[in-house]
């Protein structure tokens, strides 16, 4: 169970391969918001994806319906589980999802907690240091009980279809195969976490004019409505492919990329498990060692401030933590793009 975002997701990938590669008989059902099963199709480790909005991840949003709990309940009893193996974040308790799982009937149940919850978890781990990065928290937990790790990096499995329908759509932009090219991601969900999207463009303006190479413009279809001042900076350097791309495709342009630009979102983890030069503008809402890319070369740039790290949606004052010059995003990405990729 991992029952937050798309990157949280992308994030349990060593946790997946760890589990198929130790019961390769096994078969393993990713339970997923419906954000986060969108990465379902990345993960061959997973034999079913089941998708379900939790009532305590849902902030709110949800209406008091104790049948929607119930028939959860008995999805879960009807599948007739081994074993729940419950994913959580340093903030997030693993209790209500292990109490559910007991009401279904699941016989092993396992999570880690700062608390102790007597019998609704049988396999309980005390929770590891906040400052713990959330692959090696998750990587601990199934080590607990003894399953040996043997890659703790993130990786991915792009479906060939993925792979050739990005590649026809950039040929039909004029961008031959192979061509190198820059994506850019610049909005994300979470206004607290939004680099300000003039600065993106200039700065991937700057690089496309220093290297020749064009922008691939990517975001979710309710991100156009912001995207005009980004295409007007530019103008012809720009492929727009913002909404017209799936979450398969999109990681699919990242891998081809020679350089991502991004805020700190599911993009981040993509070009991480992809091996993609990113620099990334990382707002002062969550401490850099929880979530940071460990195995492509990165830049993660933010200014210090003393509200960091907030946990906040949305930020009451100004974002100066993301008050970041487009030259130094520039120049960073250069430092990047001079280095040689690691072994």
């Amino acid at each position: 169970m991992r029952l937050d975002n798309i990157g949280d997701v992308i994030m349990t990938s060593p946790v997946l391969r760890s589990l198929k590669e130790n019961l390769p008989q096994s078969r393993l059902t990713l339970m997923a918001s419906p954000g986060g099963s969108l990465a379902a199709p990345l993960l061959p480790w997973i034999d079913d994806a089941l998708t379900w909005r939790v009532l305590w991840q849902d902030l709110g949003r949800l209406e008091f319906d104790p049948s929607r709990e119930w028939q959860l309940i008995n999805t879960l009893k009807e599948r007739q589980f081994d074993a729940a193996i419950i994913l959580t974040s340093f903030s997030q308790s693993p209790y209500p999802a292990a109490f559910v799982s007991c009401l279904a009937g699941i016989p092993l149940r396992l999570g880690e907690s700062k608390e102790t919850s007597g019998t609704i978890l049988t396999h309980e781990v005390f929770s590891a240091p906040d400052e713990t990065h959330q692959v090696e928290r998750n990587l601990r937990l199934i080590e607990s009980v003894g399953f040996h790790i043997r890659d703790r990096t993130l990786k991915i499995q792009i479906p060939e279809t993925a792979t050739q329908t990005t590649t026809q759509q950039l040929i039909q932009h004029g961008l031959s195969h192979n061509a190198p090219f820059i994506v850019l991601n610049p909005w994300t969900s979470c206004q607290s976490r939004n680099y300000d999207t003039e600065r993106f463009a200039i700065a991937a303006r700057q690089l496309a004019d220093i290297t020749g190479w064009k922008v691939i413009v990517t975001g979710v279809e309710k991100d156009r409505d912001r995207s005009g001042i980004v295409m007007d900076i530019l103008c012809d350097r720009a492929i727009d492919l913002i909404g017209q791309t799936t979450l398969s495709e999109l990681a699919a342009l990242i891998a081809n990329a020679r350089l991502m630009l991004s805020n700190n979102t599911s993009t981040m983890h993509l070009a991480d498990a992809t091996r993609t030069p990113s620099v990334i503008l990382f707002a002062g809402t969550e401490l850099e060692c929880q979530w940071q890319p460990r195995s492509c070369r990165s830049r993660l740039l933010r200014q210090p401030t003393p509200c960091s790290p907030c946990y906040a949606f949305t930020c009451p004052y100004n974002l100066e933590c993301l008050d970041i010059a487009p030259e130094e995003i520039v120049t960073a990405s250069l430092d990047l793009l001079t280095q040689e990729p690691a072994p």
